[in-house]
């Protein structure tokens, strides 16, 4: 007769199998952003690019328009937006690319933890990555490189965070339909370029042809640069940019419950 162990004793329910978790949790996010960052900590490379392009970048353009400051003010103030966002952009998604080509993703979900919990994880992590970045270029942009902003240097950075939050958010979105490093690269032309043609950053958006108009008014970097020009121009917050700063978050968000959708286990 075969003995009985303790797990198959009559009445004695067998353990469940780990499932993933259907409801958010503060703890697993946390956690997740805690990885995150301990993994990014090990890439100097990665952390030179989020924090140190961006600034460098801004200095060039100022020793660009070294002759006409006003011209720095006005392109300077709209780069501060447009810089972060593409950074993050890229990081983002190449970093969440090679979760799952290196099989990270797949064990992330066979444990009890829910996409929404690694989706604002990553967040999380790239958003704090974000906040440090938007203070760094803000600060040298203003008071390195005297920028002249009628308004306050806190809504400057604020709408600076939610182009970086944006970027990421659109990162994480693109890795889910990208099987290689190139490929994510490949997605600038169409997701990246496009908005900056077209934000207003070349030509008034008014002025463009009606249909280029009209998209333009679809793109949330539009958005963006229209809420540096409102701090540019206004002492004080407007209406077009509490406008704007809705758009840009309400995009970020929009992209980033998507980017819960779309998440699954194995890269295509």
């Amino acid at each position: 007769m075969t003995a009985t162990t303790p797990q198959q004793r009559p009445g004695t329910p067998a353990p469940a199998a780990h499932a993933p978790a259907s409801l958010m949790s503060p703890a697993r996010t946390l956690a997740t952003a805690r990885r995150v960052l301990r993994q990014l900590s090990h890439d100097p490379r990665t952390i030179a690019l989020l924090l140190l392009v961006p600034v460098l970048l801004l200095v060039l353009l100022h020793y660009v328009f070294d002759a006409d400051p006003h011209a720095f003010d006005s392109i300077g103030a709209s780069l501060l937006g447009i810089f972060p966002l593409v950074t993050m952009f890229l990081v983002t998604s190449i970093a969440t690319l090679r979760e799952r080509t290196s099989g990270t993703l797949e064990r992330l979900l066979s444990l009890p933890l829910g996409k929404a919990d690694l989706i604002l994880g990553y967040a999380l992590a790239f958003g704090l990555l974000a906040i440090v970045q938007a203070s760094l270029a803000t600060g040298v942009a203003i008071w390195l490189l005297d920028l002249d902003i009628a308004g306050s240097p806190w809504l400057l950075l604020l709408i600076a965070l939610l182009d970086a939050l944006l970027g990421t958010a659109l990162g994480l979105f693109v890795s889910a339909f990208a099987a290689s490093e190139f490929q994510v690269v490949q997605f600038m032309p169409a997701i990246i370029f496009p908005q900056i043609l077209l934000c207003g950053l070349f030509a008034p958006r008014d002025s463009m042809q009606p249909v280029l108009e009209g998209l333009s008014n679809a793109l949330p970097m539009s958005y963006a640069v229209d809420g540096m020009t409102e701090v540019l121009h206004h002492p004080h917050a407007t209406g077009d940019f509490y406008r704007d700063l809705a758009v840009v978050a309400g995009s970020a968000l929009l992209v980033l419950t998507l980017g819960a959708a779309t998440l699954r286990r194995r890269t295509a």
